[in-house]
């Protein structure tokens, strides 16, 4: 029976690491092939060619519902109900949107939409929209948040922006009666913790703060304010050990078994706790994983502690192949298995304090090849942060807020209740920002395969039963963590990374020993891309400093970024062409025209216009020169600003132009493409931006010099190894089957 259930999941989870989906003549003859293979008794190879082939199916069906490409950025009336809980904020309203309707064209079964000043958007309501549309596309750089994996793995087909609209039909079913729960719960005064404990009881996390998650990224608790297995499993535990108390202490009627009994209420608990979080797929995992849990606690002990986990892994597959794109199905499961580890097969019972330091170790140790594996940070304090705040957030405030959300009928009680709840959630995060303060998140460098297993069996045998000999030599695998094994350019040479950061800019120069930050990407709203794409991918390329931060000018698309650079990393020198509107913090240097020097053998030098009148024509442009392979980085600078260039006397031809404003159609003049005479060139730009950023007039001067174009929408991130004199590689091409080309 396990060998089957390991098949299957085996099949089921290969389907995370293709490259591209298998063509359908391919799918439509592995099943036979399985059927075939039967008679054989290799029914473990049926298996898993039968999960292989519906797994690939499920994902083929999910790519066939995105929008089509005719339909990519043009702007459309539809007509959609809102599902799940809208959420608000930087005047920013967004929601999702199913049963989604068009008179002009078929259009994917659920959408995600971004209405800016937008009315109020309650769960529940009937729309028609003017909408934008836009085919999933995320940002893809050597360390970030992969966007397209999770619309494909929500079965989101499109996103868009509303134009404008009107309402159809008023708010009905669950959902509307779970917007309006939220609507009281963020209204009834918590302490000032009204959005957290609606995180927790709804699953609504939009009224956490940036800093409120970024302190819980540092403790490594990130798991305690959204609801996942651990919440709806410490519910069933506490329904289950009441109805066992009740039974041991005589309270509980002998008529009834209590066993049976037991395992119903807490399987009812976590499917009302679920229920009311909205049954996201972490909350259907958790449920089915309780429930099989509680099943075998009930009939089925004799088979075994794993079996359960298992039969609960392959539910989840089977019920959504596309789960195992997410990172918290990975974390969920490898927690679990982490702790049955520790605790299965051990002789005599541990004191409670024990069993909670076992629990905190196992977890900080085992998860790290996951965390490394998954580009997450890494928590130093996540042990001590979670030894205390797991207890807390399971065993007082989730009870507190979910009775008080009960009683909220009796205004005095209930409301009471949610204040002592904030008010504990208030002390813990006060607590957990100290910790934070002390010991941040650190995010490792990527480790080669070879390297990350190392770290994978050193945490294996640290793991091990303390008995075991030798078991402390696990530390020493651990060792690539400090010593990262990744390769610097050689001498004479230098590697550029033009990272995709939307419409904005972020160049990253690494010589032998010396590392240099050419702009660092935009901050929207809360949406900082310093934060959250530029600085994991520098520690990503083993980027623990840096020796110049230069703000080409100050414009937020170049200089948004870099606040929460200085934040994560260690900065020795700012240079910008506008110090002055800079943070005076930073202590920046005015860039200056002739400013030369050498690092590992590559040549490094700065210009900018005296005459400049704006502060795009202020840009600081970069010229750099490694084995006589030569690139500019141009910032904003306009036609005029690049007639002065050319009239320094500098030395023009490149084989590298960074396309100065993004391909604007005032920068990128003939004459002075004549001069620079590029063989490539960079575009750094969001997809279907604002600006018509590149203007086709500027991508036809390029072509006009058989200049090859990389940019950023389209390749996504681009490593380019100057004095090589080879093509750039950009990172879209690295095949994922859930990637757009």
């Amino acid at each position: 029976m396990r060998t089957g259930i390991f098949a299957l999941v085996a099949g089921l989870l290969v389907l995370r690491f293709l490259p591209a989906l298998p063509p359908l003549w391919l799918l439509a003859v592995l099943p036979v092939a399985g059927l075939m293979l039967l008679p054989f008794r290799s029914y473990p190879v049926a298996l898993f060619l039968f999960a292989f082939t519906w797994a690939c199916v499920s994902a083929q069906w999910a790519l066939d519902d995105r929008l089509v490409q005719q339909m990519d950025a043009r702007t459309l009336w539809l007509q959609g109900r809102v599902v799940g809980l809208p959420q608000l904020g930087e005047g920013v309203v967004r929601f999702e949107l199913e049963q989604v309707v068009s008179r002009r064209d078929k259009l994917p079964a659920r959408l995600r939409l971004a209405w800016y000043d937008g009315p109020a958007v309650r769960a529940g309501q009937t729309w028609r929209l003017a909408v934008r549309l836009k085919r999933p596309h995320g940002l893809v750089n050597p360390q970030s948040f992969d966007y397209e994996a999770w619309l494909l793995a929500q079965r989101i087909g499109g996103t868009g922006t509303v134009k404008s609209g009107e309402l159809i039909a008023p708010a009905s079913g669950t959902g509307a009666w779970r917007d309006r729960l939220r609507q009281q719960l963020l209204a009834t005064p918590a302490h000032g913790r009204e959005g957290a404990l609606a995180a927790l009881v709804l699953g609504d996390d939009s009224g956490l703060s940036t800093a409120d998650w970024q302190v819980l990224q540092n403790t490594g608790t990130v798991h305690l304010m959204v609801i996942s297995g651990q919440h709806i499993g410490l519910l069933a535990a506490l329904l289950y050990g009441l109805v066992a108390g009740m039974a041991r202490l005589g309270f509980w009627p002998r008529s009834w078994p209590w066993l049976p009994c037991a395992c119903a209420v807490a399987l009812a608990g976590a499917l009302a706790y679920g229920g009311l979080a909205g049954f996201e797929v972490p909350v259907q995992r958790a449920c089915v994983m309780i429930g099989l849990v509680l099943l075998w606690r009930w009939r089925f002990r004799h088979l075994g502690v794993w079996l359960p986990v298992l039969l609960a892994l392959l539910a989840v597959l089977l019920g959504e192949p596309l789960a195992s794109l997410q990172p918290g199905f990975w974390l969920s499961f490898g927690a679990v298995m982490l702790l049955i580890l520790t605790f299965s097969g051990r002789l005599g019972a541990w004191p409670w304090w024990n069993t909670l330091l076992r629990a905190q170790w196992a977890m900080a140790i085992g998860l790290l090849p996951l965390l490394l594996a998954l580009g997450l940070p890494v928590s130093a304090s996540a042990p001590l942060a979670n030894l205390v705040a797991v207890p807390v957030v399971g065993l007082l405030v989730v009870p507190l807020a979910l009775i008080g959300t009960l009683l909220l009928p009796l205004p005095v009680v209930g409301a009471a209740l949610l204040w002592v709840a904030g008010w504990v959630l208030d002390l813990l995060f006060e607590l957990l920002t100290q910790l934070a303060l002390w010991l941040p998140a650190w995010l490792p460098s990527a480790l080669p395969f070879w390297a990350w297993l190392l770290v994978v069996l050193g945490a294996l045998v640290l793991l091990l039963p303390a008995a075991l000999p030798m078991r402390s030599l696990g530390a020493l695998l651990l060792l690539p963590l400090l010593f990262s094994p990744q390769q610097r350019p050689e001498y004479g040479r230098a590697e550029v990374w033009m990272l995709d950061v939307g419409q904005g800019l972020a160049v990253l120069v690494r010589t032998q020993k010396h590392d240099l930050l050419y702009d660092a990407g935009p901050r929207f709203g809360e949406f900082d891309t310093g934060e959250r794409v530029v600085l994991p991918s520098l520690r990503a390329l083993d980027v623990r400093a840096l020796d110049v931060l230069l703000i080409s000018h100050a414009d937020n698309d170049h200089s948004g970024g870099a606040a929460a650079i200085r934040r994560g990393l260690p900065v020795r020198q700012v240079l910008s062409g506008e110090p002055d509107k800079l943070e005076p913090a930073w202590q920046a240097a005015a860039c200056v025209s002739g400013r030369q020097w050498q690092w590992d053998g590559v040549q490094l030098s700065t210009w900018r216009w005296e005459s400049a009148s704006d502060g795009n024509q202020s840009s600081c442009v970069l010229h750099i020169e490694a084995n006589g392979e030569r690139l500019w980085l141009a910032g904003d600078i306009d036609a005029n600003a690049e007639q002065a260039l050319l009239s320094s006397g500098l030395e023009m031809p490149a084989q590298w132009l960074l396309a100065p404003h993004h391909g604007s159609r005032s920068s990128s003049s003939a004459s002075f493409l004549a001069k620079v005479r590029p063989t490539a060139a960079l575009i750094s730009r969001g997809a279907h931006n604002a600006f018509g950023h590149p203007h086709a007039e500027v991508v036809e001067r390029y072509r006009a010099l058989d200049a090859q174009l990389y940019d950023t929408a389209v390749h996504g991130a681009v490593r380019i190894r100057l004095g090589a004199f080879e093509p750039a590689q950009g990172l879209r091409n690295h095949a994922r089957f859930w990637r757009e080309k």
